[in-house]
């Protein structure tokens, strides 16, 4: 197709906003931008999407969350409310999850991506736990991701607290599904796989040593590192290392490997995590609401560390994570200048867009030839000038998810004028609000 008469926004380095030029996507890339009558000329009768003066920009990314969560909507926590992280992760997390059945997670996943869709997001970095249904459940979901046309990368959270057999089980799962994306059934480029693992506190070192022994070669890990300090001092009583040294210890940290939080490292760990090329995901929404504090990340930043932004299982609303963002650094340092708006571009597009990029493999996240066609449209009308220079204030100030009008991931329109194309949403969030009776039930009868 040929998508004109439209704003675009190329999210390259350096960024550009183009008008009067076309896009010609065919297949699942854009293959070039040029005038309407040039593309025209080139290309005899190819379908035109109209964007109707709409801005045209690459779709937002999500660099981690749960899809599971989902059945957390509305739960009350049974007993009085938690005191602090720990509990939180007890009364509500370590039960729900052990609550879902493949139904559950298919569900789950289905409600999450439309919510992505709907929100102008097209590619996800998922982080799964089903203590109880653990076997095949990365397929189930991948199954979700080929219907919805989404793009996602997935892993099942290793995690000792559930005993060795499920330990082991989730090992396997892992493996396995890395396997199936590294024989190319990764419904070409929708779909990749990276190892996950919960949290240095519920792993031992035997698991960690296991899991890195027997993970398919260049794999990297998705792990949750020091989001309390009670993960700091777990590691510290394990193995006399805070949390970074012990995973620099075990050789899970790499180039590819996806580090969550890192609210409580310190310099030393910091500068571990720049020399190993490690990713890191800021989710101020989550650290928030589960008040663990907030990252260092300029510090972060200014010492090579790759720090992308994700939402940890909030609402796929990514700009919202974008404003949190931008705000809750400046309020925590009690300074106005801290998280600028580039700041927040740097995380939330071009590190989001690396880190995509290398994932799956392929070019996402900029309007250029030869990119993955992931592309949205947005019905933003400013009253004030918008260029290259300021288009992160207008985001941050202006943009808000109800004005994304379409989403198109690799080639593919997903929702077009606000309606979701072949997917039946009624009949989905039908479904997902008869399972989660026995999500809830089940969830309840563990206390």
């Amino acid at each position: 197709m040929i998508i004109t008469n439209g704003k675009i926004i190329t999210w390259t380095k350096p960024n550009e906003l183009i008008e009067n030029k076309s896009i010609l996507v065919q297949g699942n890339e854009i293959k070039k931008i040029d005038t309407i009558e040039n593309l025209l000329r080139e290309n005899q009768g190819e379908e035109i999407l109209d964007a109707k003066g709409q801005y045209i920009m690459p779709g937002l990314i999500c660099a981690h969350t749960h899809f599971y969560g989902a059945y957390s909507r509305g739960l009350a926590i049974p007993g009085d409310p938690p005191s602090g992280f720990p509990e939180i992760l007890s009364n509500l997390w370590w039960a729900l999850d052990k609550a879902l059945d493949e139904q559950s997670v298919a569900s789950s996943a289905w409600v999450s991506i439309i919510d992505a869709i709907k929100h102008g997001n097209t590619s996800l970095f998922d982080h799964h736990a089903s203590p109880n249904a653990i076997s095949n459940s990365l397929d189930v979901i991948a199954d979700v991701v080929d219907q919805s046309g989404i793009r996602a990368s997935l892993c099942y959270e290793v995690t000792d607290r559930d005993g060795d057999q499920k330990a082991r089980e989730g090992i396997n799962e892992n493996i396995r599904f890395i396997t199936r994306i590294n024989n190319g059934n990764n419904l070409n480029g929708r779909l990749a796989a990276i190892f996950g693992l919960h949290a240095s506190l519920t792993l031992s070192d035997k698991t960690l040593e296991l899991s890195q022994s027997i993970a398919p070669s260049g794999s990297g890990f998705h792990i949750h590192v020091a989001e309390h300090p009670v993960d700091e001092y777990d590691s510290i009583k394990k193995s006399g290392l805070r949390v970074v040294d012990r995973l620099l210890k075990n050789k899970i940290l790499n180039e590819r490997s996806i580090v969550a939080h890192a609210v409580h490292v310190d310099a030393k760990e910091i500068n571990i995590l720049a020399e190993t090329k490690a990713w890191v995901t800021h989710q101020p929404r989550s650290n928030m609401n589960n008040a663990v504090g907030i990252g260092n990340i300029e510090s972060m930043t200014r010492a090579g560390v790759k720090v992308c932004l994700g939402n940890d299982g909030f609402s796929n609303t990514m700009w919202d994570e974008w404003k949190i963002a931008y705000l809750v650094h400046k309020l925590v340092n009690l300074d106005p200048r801290k998280m600028g708006g580039y700041d927040v571009i740097e995380m939330a597009v071009y590190q989001n867009s690396a880190l995509a990029s290398q994932q799956f493999s392929l070019p996402i996240g900029s309007i250029v030839p030869g990119a993955q066609a992931d592309i949205i449209f947005v019905d933003y009308l400013p009253f004030t000038e918008i260029n290259t220079g300021n288009l992160p204030w207008h985001i941050l100030f202006g943009m808000h998810h109800s004005m994304v009008t379409m989403t198109m991931v690799a080639g593919k329109i997903l929702m077009k004028n606000k309606e979701l194309i072949n997917i039946d949403e009624k009949k989905i969030y039908s479904d997902a609000y008869q399972f989660h009776r026995g999500v809830w039930d089940r969830y309840k009868n563990q206390f």
